[in-house]
């Protein structure tokens, strides 16, 4: 197979995302987050200790919580919401912990009561993703999931009346 059929097969099955607080990594070589104490080493991130003479940077996910730029927005909204807040805030803090075990970028910034609801924001798109499908899974409630053109930042809208 000659390379531009490799190429456009590539974009076909790996659409390509870009997200501006991975690309700016500031470094090529291991470092650790002095906030969250998280390693990256061969390009990837984990809870392991960093290798002796890792640069002492500021992860991603540390970087979206301080700027409050959010890569998922969940927007929950119904009767139900308000009146089961606690479990859906503990779902949500649970689904965090599972997520982030594996996956040191993928955090909880924020969770914000409101009138209508909450609203929850997240440094990665798929814990955004799977609180939703947590939330349809325990109370079967409306999600729709709307991604941006990079498939950088999602939106979740979910719902349930009663």
């Amino acid at each position: 197979m000659d390379k531009a059929r490799l190429s456009q097969k590539d974009k076909l099955f790996k659409p390509e995302r870009i997200d501006p607080y991975h690309a700016a990594m500031p470094t090529k070589g291991p470092a650790f987050c002095g906030d969250c104490g998280a390693s990256y080493q061969a390009g990837r991130w984990s809870w392991q200790a960093a290798e002796a003479g890792a640069e002492r940077i500021t992860c991603p996910a540390c970087r979206r919580k301080t700027d409050n730029a959010a890569a998922g927005t969940l927007s929950l909204s119904g009767p139900f919401v308000l009146a089961h807040h606690q479990e859906i805030v503990n779902l949500i803090n649970h689904v965090e912990q599972a997520e982030k075990e594996g996956h040191p970028l993928e955090r909880l910034i924020r969770i914000v009561p409101h009138d209508r609801g909450l609203t929850v924001t997240t440094t990665g798109i798929h814990l955004a993703n799977r609180i939703g499908h947590a939330l349809d899974s325990a109370f079967q409630g409306r999600s729709v999931y709307r991604y941006n053109d990079q498939r950088s930042q999602v939106d979740v809208d979910w719902s349930r009346n009663a």
